[in-house]
């Protein structure tokens, strides 16, 4: 029992200095991905044609100096996962740098996968300076700072940490220095001057029998959304991987076809992360009934070839442009549904259940708890085990390995 408590001791003293170092490498990387993005908004025409050519140019990278950073999130899930590999520290430069030209040169990708690699890199060169036996637990503690200083959301970023790496289990052994990790690193990047998204819902609808039914449908649509996106990241990836095995041509090709779509359809309105989706759906803008289509499969297709970047952002853009709409048809508050779809569409494509849930809460407020529990129970249960961590690991496999064993 002592030795228990020692041990979290270690780790959370640990967690102080990654949630330090993360929070800073996280506020560098997010503040420089926002002045990618304005440059790119102001010289879009000019740098969009070569898209295509940035991505040879990221596949060649990470063929020649990464090795196995090339793995990204499966090489941390890896690990996560108590095997003996190691995630080099060249990961964290490979990781910004591809993800600033991605997002430079037009493609639509997210941001939080890069965060937690920084975090979850970090986190590991840490444990092998301190010689930490707990590699698993040291990796969720950099992930968990990773997440949270990027979005300053550090209960969601917990709660991502301990249950991302294996659907349907919480690890609660890491909960306390994980959540130091990702307290201390929003506190960090918000002082850096990294700027945290949050809107205040002032009115939520009375929770009555047809306000339930509508939430039930829209939850129903929402896990479907996630599923799918989820579904088809890992069918592109690999029928492109067998169509075109040459992983210049396929990401030559594609990101002509590309750069093509994304200014022929809205002239850069799904380039990016998706932020310009999440404000108009937030502040009264035009969202289009097809928008989140249209985001969805130009996200896949981007990180499918070749480029850098996350999921999660653009799932945040899918789900709220998808609930303003379904706002609308069903008569409901848009922002109201366009913050459940935030966090529902997230739940569904990660495989996860209470980080969706705390990060609408932190987000949006806690008055939304319980809107958010109906629809998120429904998408999470939708989303028929699909992740987009396909090296993430489900409670009922470990069971089923431990019976053969």
């Amino acid at each position: 029992m002592k030795s228990y408590y020692r041990n979290i001791l270690n780790w959370s003293g640990l967690a102080v200095i990654i949630g330090l170092v993360v929070g800073s490498l996280d506020a560098l990387f997010g503040r420089v991905l926002i002045g990618v993005t304005n440059f790119r908004l102001e010289h879009f025409n000019y740098l969009i044609p070569f898209l295509p050519v940035i991505g040879v140019l990221i596949v060649f990278f990470y063929n020649r100096f990464g090795k196995t950073a090339g793995r990204g999130m499966g090489l941390v899930f890896s690990v996560g996962h108590q095997s003996d590999e190691v995630i080099p520290k060249r990961l964290i430069p490979l990781a910004m740098v591809a993800t600033w030209l991605t997002h430079l040169f037009g493609g639509s990708a997210g941001r939080e996968g890069v965060a937690v690699q920084i975090g979850a890199t970090f986190a590991n060169f840490l444990g092998d300076v301190f010689k930490v036996k707990n590699r698993h637990i040291i990796v969720m503690i950099g992930m968990a700072a990773g997440f949270g200083g990027l979005f300053q959301t550090p209960f969601a970023a917990t709660l991502f940490a301990l249950e991302a790496l294996v659907a349907g289990a919480i690890y609660y052994r890491a909960i306390v220095p994980a959540l130091i990790a990702s307290t201390v690193a929003a506190q960090t990047s918000h002082f850096l001057g990294l700027e945290k998204f949050t809107f205040a819902l002032t009115k939520l609808p009375e929770l009555d029998a047809s306000l339930i039914a509508k939430l039930l449908l829209v939850g129903t649509i929402f896990g479907l959304t996630g599923f799918t996106f989820a579904w088809l990241l890992t069918q592109v990836k690999s029928r492109l991987t067998t169509w075109l095995p040459n992983s210049y041509l396929k990401v030559a090709a594609c990101g002509t076809i590309l750069s093509i779509a994304f200014t022929m359809l809205g002239h850069g309105r799904y380039s990016g992360l998706g932020t310009n989706l999440i404000s108009a759906a937030f502040s009264g803008g035009q969202i289009l009934a097809w928008d989140f289509a249209l985001k969805l499969l130009l996200t896949v297709l981007t990180l499918a070839i070749g480029f850098q970047g996350g999921e999660v952002t653009p799932l945040f853009a899918i789900g709220a442009a998808l609930g303003a709409t379904l706002g609308l048809a069903l008569g409901l508050p848009v922002t109201f549904v366009a913050a459940l779809g935030y966090a529902a569409v997230f739940a569904a494509a990660t495989n996860t259940f209470w980080a969706p849930i705390l990060i609408g809460c932190e987000v949006f407020g806690y008055a939304l708890m319980p809107y958010l529990m109906i629809v998120v129970i429904i998408s999470y249960m939708l989303n028929f085990n699909k992740s987009i961590y396909t090296a993430q690991d489900m409670l009922q496999n470990m069971f089923e390995a431990k019976k053969k064993d």
